[in-house]
């Protein structure tokens, strides 16, 4: 008898082995995994040979697979195959749709459980050693997208960037221009700011400038989506900035 239950499995930021070992044993026992883009290949090898892997993810931007066609797969494969595992990037209820699909799978009385990822927007500037939050630098953080379901910059943003709080933007690349006008306006063109592509992977790319010159490094780097964009005095903690400041500091010249 199939008992149809689905899973939603947050596989983390990217690296294979951050997904949390409730994940993994969720995925050992599915019938049916449906992945998005930047599901690493190790993750998927973890679910029974004879487990079905429908790709069901977006690649540079294009949404080939629109979400009322996601949310059918799920109660489709449920009903037929038994215990389906959707399995997201970061964690599935930071801007990845996962209570949607909870949502709907439920309302045909099918079961299911949420295991939590660990997003992005924590992973990777952590693993570039900038804290989002210091003692005596900053008492929170925004995360946030750069573009809405519309394709239109966040309003939020705009008041994130009158706050002291360190502002985390994802999937906001495109939108880095109108981003660092929003911190301009607010007098902030010397805030540094941070971009990370592709963290916590091998090809994880690095670079800083403050608000007034990012969208030049950008363009002088190459650096490109998927990135995560920080914004915040608790960027000057990164290595980098550091040693910087290191380079500033003149040692007097002592009288022998």
């Amino acid at each position: 008898m199939v008992e149809p239950r689905v899973t939603l499995v947050g596989a983390g930021p990217g690296d294979p082995e951050l997904i949390t070992l409730k994940g993994m044993n969720a995925l050992s026992t599915a019938d049916v995994v449906l992945y998005d883009a930047l599901i690493h290949d190790y993750i998927l090898s973890f679910a029974p040979i004879t487990a079905i892997k429908i790709f069901v993810g977006k690649k540079k931007g294009v949404c080939q697979f629109p979400q009322e066609e996601i949310n059918a797969l799920l109660v489709e494969n449920a009903l037929k195959y038994g215990h389906v595992v959707r399995l997201k990037g970061g964690d599935p209820f930071i801007f990845g749709r996962g209570h949607e699909e909870l949502v709907y799978v439920e309302s045909f009385n099918i079961k299911t459980a949420v295991i939590p990822g660990i997003s992005s927007s924590i992973a990777v500037p952590e693993l570039q050693r900038i804290p989002l939050t210091r003692r005596g630098v900053n008492d929170s953080f925004w995360v946030l997208t750069g573009t809405t379901r519309d394709h239109e910059l966040s309003a939020d943003i705009q008041i994130a960037a009158k706050s002291n709080a360190t502002v985390v933007v994802l999937m906001g690349m495109t939108k880095l221009k109108d981003i660092a006008q929003l911190f301009i306006d607010e007098g902030k063109s010397q805030l540094p700011v941070a971009i990370i592509h592709n963290g916590t992977m091998p090809d994880e790319q690095f670079v800083s400038g403050t608000v007034e010159t990012i969208v030049d490094v950008v363009k002088e780097t190459g650096i490109s989506s998927p990135a995560v964009i920080v914004f915040g005095e608790v960027v000057r903690l990164h290595p980098e900035f550091v040693k910087e400041e290191v380079h500033k500091i003149t040692v007097p010249k002592q009288d022998h």
